[in-house]
């Protein structure tokens, strides 16, 4: 039986399982299948779910990555928010060990998904200096409409937007 969908924002071909591995690994799914049956209320559920459908709304959206990018109060509410939900999350844990290795998991995603925006920058820098002999700044564009525009059924960019046009 297929399930219904539980990470929101999921408006892709992509499965959870395949969200959760990208996030979460491996051990992140089969503990969140291992604790599937445990669930009473699924309030940590939903929580964790919002968590990992925030930060795959934000990769899969280059408009979005753009102004967290660029608005470092936004950025920094978001990752507030991600960090207060994993905090509820944990004051539910009832001494439960599967769930915490998957609130450890699911930190760790967090940490990886604030750093995601400085490297991102420090990228850009890289590849601009890296073409500098090759063509002029203004024909490199990293902005989301150029990114989207180049997102097409014809390619396989719909599965990983390109970095920059």
């Amino acid at each position: 039986m297929e399930r219904i969908r539980e990470i929101p924002y999921n408006y892709t071909s992509f499965s959870d399982r395949e969200i959760v591995l990208r996030f979460l690994g491996e051990r992140g799914w089969a503990l969140i299948e291992a604790l599937r049956d445990t669930r009473r209320t699924g309030r940590s559920a939903r929580m964790l779910f919002e968590v990992l459908g925030d930060m795959w709304v934000v990769g899969r959206n280059p408009y979005l990555q753009e102004d967290l990018l660029e608005n470092a109060t936004r950025r920094r509410h978001l990752i507030q928010a991600l960090e207060h939900r994993l905090t509820q999350f944990e004051s539910r844990l009832d001494d439960n060990p599967m769930a915490a290795e998957l609130l450890a998991l699911a930190r760790e995603a967090v940490q990886r998904f604030a750093g995601c925006f400085e490297a991102r920058r420090r990228l850009r820098r890289r590849l601009l200096r890296a073409l500098a002999g090759i063509t002029r700044p203004d024909n490199v564009d990293f902005g989301g409409l150029a990114r989207v525009a180049h997102a097409t059924d014809a390619t396989d960019w719909r599965v990983e937007i390109p970095f920059a046009v």
